[in-house]
């Protein structure tokens, strides 16, 4: 999301744990609409090629970090202009995941749309200032918000895909979250798998930081399935009306991103540097496009302060401006090509990029999970902290940390998988190449390190 303001605080001391609750595996999903997988680098609902078509949905944005899908009414109301507009996905960037999410997920099934879903909540995500940050919020709380939101979601048959992190890499110079973001693939997948769950996808939404998206493209795809994003999110907003697929440079990404290994999609589009005419609908479900991108998401659906929306509330009243007009003529007389869209059905990883003045990721080793998070691989994440002034965020610390870095290939916790057999024969913190992990070094200050929260994250999938 698009955010101004700086936001600052002090950390109090470390947190209890939360306790978990022993959970039967969820085998099988809910609701009417086909579940999406991936295949090679594209999507496909059943035999179809699925394109994401959508908006961004998180009335209130950065100021009001409420959950959008369980204020039935409100949602209600905007699944209706969501029908006029054509889409058939929204992302959501903060969820209540203490909560049932049923009512909400069957409006969107009802009226064909899918689910992208940030995994992380402005209380419960990374903190990307520096490397002392970074270690101290990446802990068993952080964790277990983060896998109790996928026992919430994973039922659905219109969850889509989740995100876990939006735009940690903004920066040439703060390349240093990039192993804990990945990090976190590893464990959402490992926990999915754990659980019994369906394959969902799991990936990472980038800014289009010109000096190292590249890097991160290769970074997030590079080394076994285990730890490769299922696709990659990229927040694009190179098209600027009037432009065109050569003036955006959108040809010379799709010739760079040929090839790439799993789908991308653009989580975020819509420049509004002059009147937006969405001329990019057009070229992103074209044929110039679909062999490389999977559709987009524009941005966003309700006018915020940030100069970005689709539609004005008023009182709870729905107005629709200019833009949601033109949006819904451009997508109206855009539809998906026929066919597959000349997808690669076989596609292979990405090689890691090496260090460099943009790149500042030596290695491909990974920070450990947290010891006191393996136990919500057999017993179950519990239930989630939720959203509100009484939550204690997990960015003031926990009680474990990870215990070093590890190689890629690092076996996992022992847990079950759908099938009821073993997953995994060891703990995060050795690997298949590494009798131990490598430490990343004490945290100054212990648990009750404070954070000067200028500049956190309120993301690794929010802000």
């Amino acid at each position: 999301m698009k955010v101004a303001g700086i936001f600052a605080a002090l950390a109090a001391t470390a947190i209890a744990s939360t306790p978990t609750e022993q959970l039967e595996p969820r085998q099988t999903t809910t609701g009417s609409l086909p579940v999406v997988s991936v295949k090679g680098n594209a999507f496909f609902a059943g035999k179809n090629r699925f394109y994401v078509r959508g908006v961004a949905y998180q009335p209130g944005g950065a100021a009001d970090a409420a959950d959008p899908l369980i204020d039935i009414p409100a949602l209600t109301r905007d699944v209706e202009n969501f029908k006029k507009l054509g889409i058939n996905t929204i992302r959501v960037y903060t969820v209540d995941n203490s909560v049932s999410h049923d009512a909400g997920m069957k409006l969107l099934a009802d009226a064909g749309i899918y689910l992208a879903l940030d995994a992380n909540t402005p209380d419960f995500s990374l903190n990307r200032q520096n490397n002392q940050t970074l270690f101290q919020s990446y802990n068993e709380n952080y964790l277990q918000s983060i896998f109790a939101t996928i026992d919430n979601f994973a039922g659905y048959s219109n969850l889509l895909l989740m995100i876990n992190g939006n735009e940690v890499i903004n920066e040439r110079n703060n390349t240093i979250a990039a192993p804990y973001v990945k990090a976190l693939n590893r464990d959402m997948k490992n926990y999915i798998a754990n659980r019994g769950y369906r394959k969902i996808p799991i990936g990472y939404a980038a800014a289009d930081v010109a000096e190292n998206v590249d890097q991160q493209l290769a970074y997030f795809d590079c080394g076994p399935d285990t730890v490769r994003g299922d696709f990659f999110a990229l927040n694009d907003y190179s098209w600027c009306d009037p432009s065109s697929f050569t003036k955006s440079g959108w040809d010379a990404k799709v010739k760079r991103y040929s090839g790439y290994g799993v789908p991308i999609v653009m989580a975020e589009f819509g420049c509004i540097t002059n009147r937006r005419d969405w001329g990019e609908i057009a070229a992103l479900y074209s044929a110039n496009m679909t062999s490389v991108y999977s559709g987009g998401l524009a941005y966003e659906y309700t006018a915020e302060p940030n100069g970005y929306g689709l539609v004005n509330i008023n009182n709870g009243v729905i107005s629709p401006n200019a833009d949601f007009e033109r949006l819904q003529r451009a997508y109206a007389a855009t539809p998906n090509p026929t066919g597959d869209g000349n997808y690669s059905s076989t596609t292979t990883a990405s090689k890691c990029p090496p260090v460099s003045d943009d790149w500042a990721v030596p290695n491909t080793l990974l920070p450990s999970m947290p010891r006191l998070a393996q136990r919500y691989m057999t017993n179950g994440a519990g239930k989630g902290p939720g959203l509100g002034d009484n939550v204690t965020t997990s960015q003031y610390g926990g009680q474990s940390y990870s215990d070093g870095l590890v190689a890629m290939e690092a076996q996992q916790p022992t847990g079950t998988n759908a099938a009821g057999t073993a997953t995994g024969t060891g703990s995060a913190s050795t690997g298949t190449k590494t009798n131990a992990a490598v430490p990343l070094g004490p945290l100054s200050g212990g648990a009750n390190f404070a954070l000067g929260v200028v500049g956190v994250i309120f993301g690794l999938g929010l802000f």
